[in-house]
């Protein structure tokens, strides 16, 4: 699969389809990207597993944080590399050793790791380069338009709120 463009079909089947997601280089730190991605997923109905060694056996967000991808309880659907370029091929490896294998394998913004990418879609998986699960879900949902970006989505459809209390929209739309 060519990793320079992917189609909103292929990212929002992604976002629609994956339950449970090991995020790894999840970080503590309130301001840090990793840790803002894990609140808005989570908060998204995902079931979001920090991974993170230094953090190992602590919480995050109210989810225990485990050293390893292997020591995760159960399947993952996907796994979000918050890591950079050199360090997903490792950590792509070790998904591959994951019994189910997840669907999914999401490089996040500027990492990209070609010869890792090739091992996992070898294997079955989906590999997404270079992109953010928090800006696509935003982006595809209509809720970036809030902050004055342009989706680069037209539609005349009715945004759905996702739920009560705070004002989130959903990707999971009729007809999407």
């Amino acid at each position: 699969m060519p990793h320079d463009a992917y189609p909103d079909s292929l990212i929002r089947e992604i976002l629609k389809s994956v339950k449970r997601i090991a995020l790894v280089g999840a970080s503590g730190n309130e301001a840090r990207p990793s840790w803002i991605v894990t609140k808005y997923l989570l908060d998204r109905g995902y079931d979001v597993i920090p991974v993170n060694p230094g953090l190992a056996g602590q919480t995050l967000l109210g989810k225990t944080v485990y050293g390893s991808l292997k020591d995760i309880p159960g399947a993952i659907d996907m796994v979000e590399i918050f890591r950079n370029s050199e360090a997903a091929g490792p950590i792509t490896d070790e998904a591959l050793t994951l019994d189910p294998l997840p669907k999914v394998i999401w490089m996040q913004l500027s990492v990209r790791n070609d010869e890792a990418a090739a091992r996992a879609e070898a294997k079955g998986i989906t590999v997404i380069m270079n992109r953010c699960p928090k800006i696509e879900y935003g982006r595809l949902s209509g809720e970036i338009g809030w902050q004055g970006i342009n989706s680069r989505i037209l539609s005349s459809k009715k945004p759905v709120l996702a739920g009560k209390g705070f004002q989130k929209l959903t990707i999971h739309r009729p007809g999407t």
